[in-house]
């Protein structure tokens, strides 16, 4: 069975083309990301009843919407915040909630808050659920108003949403979302003096005015096997429409038309919601996320069409800016991460080629390779993206998974040395090694295992680096016993032949006396054999006589290093997660809770000056009353209609370090001293709030407040 490659080199040449195929077509066709993504395990609950203060909000709104979600027993943690007209309630899944599981849970969350709608005032909206994405978006754009003259937010929008209906037709594209856009209103403006004149009231005409767009069937037509409902077409959906609206104003039936007795206008509300500021300039942004299973780096090539089309067509005063570029820093990582793979695979072959020559380095180099191929069209069939968790899986495997090939190489050779034909070489081998090499497969497999099965986001997020260095020992396992001792022997047998060959040659040429000299075993290279150090080769015969004699002594000198490596331990820096390697930041600030949008706006500008002043800050952009976009992975916001709360995307020149941080940490807080800000790195891992978070409890509201 072993030999079924050796004696058939049809099936042995195929199916290294197989493989080969298979792996770079599946390279070829894995997504590529920067990042892990995590399932989403955080949903963010809005809902909005105007004009109630924080107190009714809470009394009326959000006690109802904790009562029905705490009977939902996955549901982890829930904060809720109530501010005058809003209800945010930020929910949290627990850890142990999987993949296929959390849309159910999410639609039970749902079922809940629908049960607490019917508990609401009259006014109060339908509570919105949005699940948090755990990925960053792929492109973050913005139309920037780049005149002097107060923005018109109005053709900002438009414009953003152009762009955004021409992202959306690209193929890929998952979801666009807008950032910094207002909310569209329709003023009515009336004379108080005519009014009255008519008999009504302000009241009275905004009551007609809702009764005239209607939003519910006006009847229905029942039939035997169908029904039919009844609408008026009535809805208000122009500015002509609603002037045309008839407005009564006598009990008689006499009616005016509004567009008679108003001024009416289209314009975005004030104050606005929501600001993005790009580059220190106004502006509406988008977010677009990229499907997990399509290649970023394809989609942004299209994209990049789309946004040099669009940006030529601007008119002057407006300019269309990139803010965040994913498939910059995806390249960016994945090169120096398949870099690093390279360097690491061309060492493994110099170390070979040095202690044991160039024909087996040769094949050696040729099973690392095909090792890593047929990993490739594995985690093709299991769904792993490119990403820098799974390539590093692939480079901790690198030294492993060659000891196979390296063990079983050399057995061969040692067997053919020996005189024993290919077959039974092949047989003997894979006989002595099968059951030596399954079972130090079996254990690196079991070492990862538990890496593999890490529960929750912190699963997610390092799962596959256990999962590849397994996959690559297996597929070295693999290998080892089928294909590289029949690639092995062939080789071997090739260059031993062409070998005989040139020295049957050179006899014939020098006569008889030359041929009673080649009876001598002829001198073999290093570069045949390998580099030899017969003193060190003593040495470390002399150590296993030792320590098989001494079974003790070889246990000890098994576990000084361990040991050693064990009392180092507690002097390490102790971190889960390290810092992301990126040249960006990002900065939350946080103002008193009855300040202004505006007034947050002009201190986010004043801070940006400031900021701009440190020769490492390339650039920074705003956005003031909700989170900024997500531009890493693990920013998942949370953060919405708050006009005390602003968040930043800061662009350095070089990588972030602690030390940049706490520079701009010191430049904030000592020239904005009733500013909260905090600047942050990116970090690697799950998504958090902050590395220790303490919660006090009580009934005393401003008590609370005083000890927060």
């Amino acid at each position: 069975m072993y030999t079924i490659f050796y004696r058939n080199t049809r099936l042995l040449i195929l199916t290294l083309i197989l493989i080969v195929v298979w792996g770079f077509s599946s390279f070829q066709t894995l997504p590529r990301l920067e990042d892990p993504e995590l399932v989403s395990r955080n949903a963010v609950v809005t809902t909005f009843l105007p004009g109630a203060d924080a107190e009714r909000v809470e009394a009326l709104v959000t006690e109802k919407i904790e009562d029905e979600i705490a009977e939902v027993e996955e549901i982890l943690t829930y904060e809720s915040t109530s501010r005058a007209g809003v209800s945010v309630v930020n929910i949290e899944l627990s850890e142990q909630v999987t993949a296929a599981e959390v849309s159910v849970i999410w639609s039970r969350v749902r079922d809940k808050l629908d049960d607490a709608a019917l508990e609401f005032p009259p006014d109060t909206t339908e509570p919105e659920l949005d699940e948090v994405e755990v990925k960053a978006y792929a492109l973050v754009a913005a139309i920037t108003w780049e005149q002097d003259d107060e923005p018109n937010y109005g053709i900002l929008s438009r414009l953003t949403t152009t762009l955004k209906n021409q992202l959306d037709t690209l193929p890929g594209t998952e979801s666009i979302d807008l950032f910094g856009e207002p909310n569209e209103e329709i003023v009515v403006q009336v004379d108080p003096a005519q009014l009255a004149s008519l008999g009504l009231t302000p009241q009275t005409l905004s009551q007609q005015i809702v009764q005239t767009d209607s939003k519910t069937a006006a009847g229905q037509i029942r039939r035997a096997r169908t029904d039919f409902s009844l609408e008026i077409d009535g809805e208000l959906d122009s500015l002509d429409r609603l002037s045309r609206t008839p407005i009564q104003f006598s009990d008689s039936g006499q009616f005016v038309f509004l567009g008679d007795i108003a001024q009416i206008e289209k314009g975005t509300q004030e104050p606005l919601q929501e600001m993005a500021i790009a580059s220190g300039k106004p502006a509406v942004a988008l977010g677009v996320f990229v499907q997990s299973n399509y290649r970023l780096d394809k989609w942004e090539k299209q994209a990049q069409k789309v946004l040099e089309e669009f940006s030529s067509q601007l008119s002057e005063g407006l300019s269309l800016n990139i803010l965040f570029d994913q498939t910059s820093y995806v390249t960016t990582r994945l090169d120096s991460l398949i870099f690093n793979l390279l360097f690491g695979a061309t060492l493994v072959f110099g170390v070979t080629l040095l202690m044991m020559g160039w024909q087996s380095a040769v094949i050696v180099g040729t099973a690392l390779p095909l090792s890593l191929l047929l990993v490739f069209g594995l985690m093709g069939v299991w769904g792993i993206p490119l990403h820098q968790i799974s390539i590093t899986g692939l480079i901790v495997a690198l030294g492993i998974l060659i000891d196979t090939a390296i063990v079983m190489v050399d057995e061969v050779r040692h067997h053919l040395t020996d005189g024993v034909v290919g077959e039974t070489a092949i047989n003997r081998s894979v006989q002595h090694l099968a059951v030596p090499l399954l079972s130090s497969t079996i254990t690196t497999v079991l070492a990862f295992m538990p890496i593999a099965l890490l529960p929750g986001s912190v699963g997610e997020f390092v799962g596959t680096i256990g999962l590849n260095v397994i996959l690559a020992v297996s597929s070295s396992f693999l290998l080892s016993i089928t294909v590289i001792p029949a690639l092995a022997t062939r080789l071997f047998q090739f260059w031993e032949s062409r070998q005989s060959g040139e020295t049957s040659k050179q006899t014939r040429r020098r006569g008889d006396t030359e041929t009673r000299r080649i009876k001598t075993p002829p001198k073999v290279s290093f570069t045949q054999q390998g580099i030899s150090f017969p003193a060190i080769a003593h040495l470390y015969q002399g150590l296993l006589t030792q320590t098989t004699r001494r079974p003790l002594l070889g246990v000890v000198l098994a576990l000084m290093l361990p040991t050693l490596g064990f009392l180092q331990a507690p002097f390490l820096e102790q971190q889960f997660f390290p810092a992301s390697d990126r040249d960006q930041l990002q900065i939350e600030l946080e103002l008193s809770p009855s300040t202004s949008i505006n007034q947050t706006q002009e201190i986010v500008q004043q801070l940006r000056d400031r900021l701009l002043e440190n020769e490492v800050v390339r650039d920074i952009h705003w956005f003031v009353g909700t989170n900024a976009p997500g531009f890493y992975y693990n920013l998942t916001g949370g953060r919405e209609n708050e006009s005390n709360y602003a968040q930043a995307l800061v662009q350095l020149s070089q990588l972030s370090s602690a030390e940049i941080t706490r520079t701009l940490q010191t430049e904030i807080d000592n020239n904005f001293p009733n500013v909260r800000a905090i600047v942050r790195q990116l970090e690697q891992g799950p998504p958090f709030d902050a590395p220790i978070e303490v919660r006090i409890t009580g009934q005393n509201v401003v008590q609370l407040q005083n000890i927060g």
